[in-house]
């Protein structure tokens, strides 16, 4: 049997392999919430440093 580590949910990365993605980011200081309280997310300073490294175009994302 093949495992499903990963799904698009809309426009999104689920399952697994979005989960593991979303904690590292956090571990790793890249997002981050303003307070504990917050509902999302922004990504930090270091965090545009290494998506840049990765090649990720944050401009891509749409404020709301």
């Amino acid at each position: 049997m093949k495992t499903k580590p990963a799904k698009a949910c809309y426009s999104h990365l689920g399952g697994k392999l979005g989960t593991l993605l979303f904690e590292m980011f956090i571990e790793k200081g890249w997002i981050a919430k303003e307070r504990v309280s917050d509902k999302y997310y922004f990504v930090t300073e270091k965090g545009e440093e290494q998506f840049a490294k990765l090649g990720i175009d944050l401009s891509l994302i749409k404020e709301e």
